[in-house]
């Protein structure tokens, strides 16, 4: 078969699709536990690697280990963009590109070999840890979760600019507070912002610490406003998750005519049937 009959074989793609992209049939469930486990052993390698004291045959089997799996998820990858309905929409979706940085990183090490590229080849290899975020893919909890965080982004994302704005002020006033004081360790206000930061996260490596009493009285007021702060983005995404969740609820369908179902609804409105709550 030449390369032109093997790109137009829609029948081999259709078949390439049912197994890698639905995973309700009985193909695409064992090619999604083959991914599956094919991740997980992959990211074992990648921690084992990191391991001072391993031998040279041990070092060996890994460098071979390296090229199967590369060798693996270069060509689902491939396969994924052979015969997916949308190829460049594929690409550059999250998953798109998480596969494509699984594949990577031995790659770039051809490319930048030599000893004095060793540091930069090393981070390239810690590149194939991103295959963890595809475990997601297989659990509808995850991807729920997942889809949770992308729809409040937004929202983070003015919190966390709020937070920082607030980390500015305050650094700023500590310094006013505790700048001439003699002996301070508020010398600036990059210092001050970093002692903000600790202090807000409830992080207080201790490292700075005011020795005035208004410093003090503000310190402890940041400390009790790091409490609270920390909590609201937990509260945004859970808030969007459960939003998702009763939405999903709401297009649940009865199994007998298969009408849409409102929320906790115990009878289907067109037939009747007695529904089981979720």
């Amino acid at each position: 078969m030449s390369i032109k009959e093997l790109l137009s074989n829609e029948t081999l793609k259709k078949q390439l699709y049912t197994i890698i992209f639905e995973s309700n049939t009985k193909a695409g469930k064992a090619f999604d536990i083959t991914l599956l486990w094919a991740i997980v052993a992959s990211i074992a390698l990648v921690i084992i690697e990191s391991m001072q004291g391993i031998s040279p045959m041990w070092k060996q089997t890994f460098t071979v280990l390296e090229y199967v799996f590369t060798f693996f998820f270069t060509l689902e990858y491939v396969c994924r963009i052979y015969c997916a309905k949308q190829p460049m929409k594929y690409a550059l979706s999250f998953y798109g590109i998480i596969d494509l940085l699984s594949t990577l990183p031995l790659y770039l090490g051809w490319i930048f070999g030599g000893a004095r590229y060793l540091m930069i080849l090393r981070t390239f290899r810690l590149m194939r840890v991103f295959r963890v975020f595809k475990l997601f893919s297989f659990l509808e909890e995850g991807d729920n979760l997942m889809k949770s965080m992308l729809l409040s982004s937004r929202k983070i994302f003015v919190f966390f600019l709020f937070v920082a704005i607030m980390t500015l002020a305050l650094g700023s006033l500590m310094y006013m507070v505790e700048g001439d004081v003699p002996g301070t360790e508020f010398k600036d206000i990059p210092t001050s912002i970093y002692w903000a930061i600790v202090t807000m996260t409830t992080v207080g490596y201790g490292d700075i610490a005011p020795v005035t009493g208004v410093g003090r009285f503000l310190s402890a007021i940041i400390m009790l406003m790091g409490y609270t702060i920390m909590a609201v983005p937990t509260g945004i995404v859970s808030a969007q998750f459960i939003h998702d969740h009763q939405k999903s609820k709401a297009k649940h369908k009865c199994p007998e005519c298969g009408c849409p179902l409102p929320d906790n609804a115990h009878f289907c409105p067109h037939c009747g049937k007695e529904q089981e709550i979720f």
